[in-house]
């Protein structure tokens, strides 16, 4: 994986590596770990359980980790997805989900090439 592989992917690399002090090797070796972050694996429990609190947390984790590596694609529908949870909606989440989970499989994808 590498920063092009990244912006191809759609992440706004020139604001992840600034967060990371520009830093390239820190910034991929954080990116890398995104797509095992168990936050993912509590947020679809959680919603499949109907626990909007327990989904809130985890995707609220996500969303600061995804936001601060400026990772566009997944922090999207990760976004929405909170603010939507923080209201408590009762809505079908599995659009979001859907999405999330794709975001999250092209990035394993990136991260293990």
């Amino acid at each position: 994986m590498n920063i092009d592989d990244l912006k191809t992917y759609g992440a706004n690399t020139e604001e992840g590596l600034s967060r990371c002090l520009n830093n390239e090797a820190f910034y991929l070796r954080l990116v890398r770990m995104i797509p095992g972050d168990p936050n993912f694996q509590k947020l679809y429990d959680a919603v499949a359980d109907g626990d909007l609190a327990a989904a809130f947390d985890a995707a609220h984790a996500l969303k600061g980790s995804t936001g601060n590596l400026a990772l566009t694609p997944i922090y999207g529908p990760i976004a929405e997805i909170t603010e939507l949870l923080r209201a408590k909606t009762q809505t079908e989440y599995s659009a979001l989900i859907d999405r999330i989970r794709k975001g999250r499989e092209d990035l394993a994808r990136i991260c293990e090439g």
